[in-house]
């Protein structure tokens, strides 16, 4: 990546040492460190991103040419995507399935406390 050497990082360190005191340099190496880690963690994140879209256009793709085929007949490579990608889809729809079965068990829980809620102030009202 950078071609330095052993005393181009020498002249860095007495600089640095220089500048910012002995005080302060270990806290700057540290920032300048975690700085480092979270762009390289940014850069895989990206490329694992990127990676995994690509895998995504090339089983469309493949879903594609099995559909002109006629999804019979088909290359044992293109079989295995359709399936991966059938698989895929249906672990995407099992998070929408639970999360919108849960919304009307809020829904229900509400309405109940609601209910209740407005007994105990009817029954306040009563008492005086």
């Amino acid at each position: 990546m950078f071609d330095i050497g052993f005393w181009e990082l020498v002249l860095i360190s007495v600089v640095g040492l220089v500048v910012l005191g002995p005080e302060r340099l270990p806290h700057a190496i540290r920032s300048v460190s975690k700085f480092i880690g979270a762009a390289k963690s940014m850069a895989n994140n990206v490329k694992d991103e990127i990676s995994h879209e690509l895998k995504i256009q090339e089983l469309q793709e493949n879903l594609r040419k099995a559909e002109k085929m006629g999804m019979d007949n088909l290359d044992p490579e293109l079989k295995s995507s359709v399936d991966e990608l059938k698989k895929a889809a249906q672990d995407v729809q099992r998070p929408y399935a639970q999360d919108q079965a849960q919304p009307q068990g809020d829904v229900q829980a509400d309405s109940q406390a609601t209910a209740s809620d407005h007994e105990s102030t009817s029954a306040d009202k009563k008492a005086e």
